[in-house]
């Protein structure tokens, strides 16, 4: 069964004021999702983000934004560079795979010293 994570890019410390308790200790994080299986490893290309205040711990949705939080976000969204979309086989693959193709030879080998 494959294993979905969301591992953190990028983190910033925000000074901007917090809409629920108005204290100026916000958290943005930009996160990438991998999902890790046992016969491979995959980076996806999906990217999300999460505002965290650090003093009463709730998490600022978009429609709570305010107009500073809004343009320093995007400021910190163009700098993420998420990590390339990629598969990666793990060694259990590989060894699959090898004994796949000395089975094969092995055949066509039988096959063709009759």
């Amino acid at each position: 069964m494959a294993t979905e994570k969301n591992i953190t890019i990028k983190e910033a410390e925000l000074v901007n004021n917090c809409p629920e308790c108005f204290n100026q200790e916000l958290k943005l994080s930009f996160y990438q999702k991998h999902t890790y299986n046992a016969f491979f490893h995959r980076t996806t290309p999906t990217v999300t983000h999460e505002i965290k205040c650090k003093t009463c711990y709730n998490i600022i949705y978009p429609v709570n934004w305010t107009e500073d939080i809004e343009r320093v976000f995007d400021y910190y969204n163009k700098l993420v560079e998420p990590d390339k979309p990629a598969i990666r086989l793990t060694s259990l693959t590989l060894v699959l795979i090898l004994v796949l193709v000395v089975l094969v030879a092995g055949g066509i080998y039988l096959l063709l010293a009759k």
